[in-house]
């Protein structure tokens, strides 16, 4: 599946353009080919956990119409990022503070105009990301599910990529078409995976390894360069989560013992490292 014509996405920094730039946060999007993975409960406890390492962080949902970040949080925001977009609010305004130390900015759900990538919504974004950029340690953009315009455009911005998948065939599917788009469009040559619901008594790189499999016989060819999968971690299968999903909680906070709290802490251990 080829993005709309429109786009053109931003080349991804090399670690000297980084290194040259402005302190500013690491940016890692959280992104996923499939929905209902996991991936918003993901980011947001991935944030708790790297807050919990002194890391100041925020999150920013980019899944600019189909919002649901709020509901995770248990938030009831009188501000969004459409009215920043929209003039009516400063960024400031919008700002946040969540539960497990750490700051959001919310969209809204069930706003057509940002179901694609105009302009308009291209230039806010980016205006946004750079106004927040050098106040965090790390931004963390909660993307929307597959690979339409106002996605790849947001996976764009970020220094770094984490796909969230989980074992089903069809997850599976979709985080490889996604690997495929961004390394074709985006040239993205290593990727991060976090495995969400493992089976209990497994990991994450079988998954993982199938993956890599596929990309090494499809991907690579088409691209003329190495694509690597870098398997950041697995969260459990864990009665916890549900819980704490039901009750609008984050695990790591109400639930630090659980298998899947430490997974996720484990990864935040990992991001830092």
């Amino acid at each position: 599946m080829n993005a709309p014509a429109t786009l053109e996405p931003s080349p991804v920094p090399t670690p000297a353009e980084r290194a040259a730039a402005p302190r500013r946060a690491r940016i890692l999007a959280v992104t996923s080919g499939k929905g209902g993975v996991g991936k918003t409960f993901v980011s947001a406890n991935l944030a708790a956990a790297l807050a919990r390492r002194g890391q100041k962080v925020l999150v920013l949902d980019a899944d600019l119409g189909l919002a649901n970040l709020d509901v995770v949080l248990n938030l009831h925001p009188k501000i969004t990022l459409h009215d920043v977009f929209t003039g009516k609010a400063t960024l400031d305004q919008a700002l946040l503070p969540a539960p497990g130390g750490f700051h959001v900015l919310l969209a809204g759900s069930g706003l057509v105009e940002y179901s694609r990538l105009t302009p308009e919504v291209r230039d806010k974004l980016l205006e946004v990301i750079g106004q927040v950029a050098p106040r965090f340690d790390v931004v963390l953009l909660d993307t929307g599910a597959g690979i339409s315009d106002v996605v790849l455009y947001t996976v764009s911005l970020a220094d770094e990529v984490l796909v969230v998948v989980t074992p089903e065939p069809t997850a599976m599917t979709d985080a490889y078409a996604t690997v495929k788009v961004l390394a074709a469009q985006q040239q993205r040559r290593e990727l991060n995976v976090v495995v969400n619901q493992a089976p209990r008594g497994g990991d994450g790189r079988g998954v993982a390894a199938q993956l890599q499999q596929v990309i090494d016989r499809f991907v690579v060819p088409a691209v003329g360069a190495k694509v690597t999968l870098k398997l950041l971690g697995d969260v459990p299968l864990d009665a916890a989560v549900r819980e704490a999903v039901k009750k609008r909680q984050l695990v790591v906070e109400t639930m630090p013992g659980t298998a899947a709290a430490q997974a996720l802490s484990a990864l935040a251990g990992k991001l830092v490292g």
